[in-house]
């Protein structure tokens, strides 16, 4: 699978062709630096005021291959799923965002802080926190990091003006939503859902098998949108086999499309203090019924 062919856009509102210097775009922290800026085409869309990364399904992918690997082993990776420059100018959107919503998991609920809440923590209520969500982790399903949401219903997709919900109206219908029904299988997926996820150092979700009754979720997806990762710095898409030490790990990708079944136990490692940039996704369920 090449992703160095011209991509095929999906366009969802008219487009204007800019330059832009891939290096600098990126910013001090996003990568390693280059000599000198490496210039590529893109084009922006602008929608209720953000600009909206092109649309694009790889049409190199060899979909009966993929079908194939899914049905043997309920799980694969599709490498440059959107193209590399696709994929980048994702990547760049979701760093530019402020709209994080912290999340972390409670025994009635789910506690939420935005970034102005978690800025207004003391030194003891965030080291009270800390030492909260871990103890939870040691026996219990348990996570921490930061998201971005869509909502399912197809007019307030619409409505929002999000990016990321245009992103997850394209997943849901036309030749993308085709292609994830041919490899998983599953003609009954109607549509997916989405949220944005930023994975900071210590951040990590514990394992589940996402089955929820009443959602139908058929498959579920992480779309990796973090330019440069080292294994070692955690924030792996871990498997859980049978045994206590059967373990597969996914680790994240640019452009890459981590697609598995559901019910399937699975979690997302620690990210380490190591770690030099966060670990930005797009992920969700493909789903039966309706939105």
């Amino acid at each position: 699978m090449n992703g160095t062919m011209p991509p095929r856009l999906v366009h969802l509102n008219p487009c204007e062709n800019k330059l832009v210097p891939q290096a600098s775009a990126l910013g001090a922290n996003s990568g390693p630096a280059h000599a000198a800026p490496v210039f590529f085409r893109r084009r922006l869309c602008h929608h209720a005021g953000m600009s909206v990364p092109p649309l694009a399904l790889n049409p190199l992918l060899d979909i009966d291959a993929l079908a194939k690997h899914f049905a043997q082993h309920r799980r694969l990776q599709i490498v440059d799923f959107l193209a590399p420059e696709t994929a980048l100018a994702w990547h760049m959107h979701l760093r530019a965002r402020t709209d994080w919503i912290q999340v972390l998991n409670s025994t009635e609920r789910v506690i939420e802080l935005d970034r102005a809440g978690q800025a207004a923590l003391t030194d003891d209520q965030r080291a009270a926190l800390e030492n909260a969500i871990h103890a939870s982790a040691r026996h219990g399903f348990q996570y921490r990091y930061e998201t971005i949401r869509v909502p399912d219903d197809a007019g307030q997709r619409v409505q929002s003006g999000d990016p990321l919900a245009a992103f997850a109206a394209w997943l849901s219908q036309g030749e993308a939503r085709d292609a994830l029904r041919r490899i998983t299988g599953n003609t009954a997926i109607a549509f997916a859902d989405a949220q944005a996820t930023a994975y900071s150092p210590g951040d990590f979700l514990t394992g589940h098998d996402d089955q929820v009754a009443g959602k139908h979720r058929h498959a579920a997806y992480v779309l990796g949108l973090t330019p440069t990762w080292r294994a070692e710095w955690g924030g792996l898409l871990l498997f859980h086999g049978d045994g206590a030490n059967s373990i597969e790990g996914f680790a994240p990708t640019l452009g890459t499309l981590n697609l598995f079944a559901v019910p399937q136990m699975h979690s997302v490692s620690q990210v380490s203090k190591a770690a030099a940039y966060r670990r930005y996704s797009i992920t969700g369920w493909l789903r039966g019924g309706t939105a």
